[in-house]
């Protein structure tokens, strides 16, 4: 009888120690899920505003509800009188680890992560990063693969790629166009402008504003450079590019323009 008198006392002063805590910990849990999901409603529609990629979205929100959780649950288990400082410790030296193991590839998620969200360029544009050129053809959380002019495929580490430079060449909708023309010395540089100017005008790919720009450029060794530059579409570009040089080496003969070649002149001392 005693005994269970001790038990029954004991039980008491528990509930009496414990049960304020308990409660406590269990109003603070149903709150904070309810500012959680407040929050990731939130961020949701953050991420809709900004009109995220699809791929992005699903692991981005299970990251950071996850997060969330985890810290709720630490403040519950510590409101109830759990050491947690030891389980941190650990927890806190097997990410450092994991972490300096991971490094390269914890980089290039992060990279990864980075280009999704900030999007320096997307799927089908025409870029130069890395030493190489290419069509985007696929954004992965680690990678990001390209299609070179020659049918090549390139998987370059998305850490190197947000970090580095890069030149996205379908950003804008139009491009600028350079040609250098040349003529030799003697010839009308007069009739060889309008010869340019005319084959810039009668091609309805170039556009009109900006307005085409020809000009003496350089007088070099063995010709008389024409800087020519146009503005077109960016999809434009390289069948305008090849077309012009086409177009001026047969106009330059029609109207006796001479398309010069290194020359050296040699004079002989009796």
């Amino acid at each position: 009888m005693e005994k269970a008198q001790e038990i029954l006392q004991w039980l008491n002063g528990l509930a009496m120690e414990y049960g304020l805590k308990l409660i406590g910990a269990i109003v603070v849990l149903i709150v904070g899920l309810w500012v959680i999901k407040a929050i990731m409603k939130g961020i949701r529609k953050t991420m809709e505003k900004r009109d995220m990629d699809e791929s992005l979205k699903p692991f981005l929100l299970s990251m950071i509800s996850m997060l969330l959780k985890i810290m709720l649950v630490i403040s519950v288990l510590t409101m109830l009188g759990i050491q947690m400082t030891s389980f941190i410790a650990i927890l806190g030296a097997a990410g450092l680890a994991v972490g300096m193991a991971l490094s390269g590839t914890l980089q290039n998620f992060a990279g990864g992560v980075m280009i999704l969200i900030f999007k320096p360029f997307k799927v089908g544009d025409f870029i130069e990063a890395q030493g190489y050129m290419g069509a985007v053809k696929e954004i992965q959380i680690f990678i990001t693969i390209l299609t070179t002019p020659d049918n090549k495929t390139v998987v370059i580490p998305n850490g190197g790629l947000s970090t580095g430079s890069l030149i996205n060449y379908s950003a804008e909708p139009t491009r600028r166009v350079d040609w250098s023309f040349g003529i030799a010395y003697g010839d009308d540089f007069d009739k060889a402008k309008d010869v340019i100017l005319n084959m810039l005008k009668t091609d309805e790919r170039i556009l009109t504003d900006p307005e085409p720009f020809v000009a003496l450029g350089e007088m070099a060794d063995s010709s008389v450079n024409i800087t020519t530059r146009a503005w077109v579409k960016g999809e434009d570009y390289w069948g305008v590019f090849f077309d012009m040089n086409e177009k001026y080496y047969k106009e330059a003969d029609k109207h006796g323009l001479s398309i010069p070649f290194p020359q050296l002149d040699v004079h002989m001392d009796k």
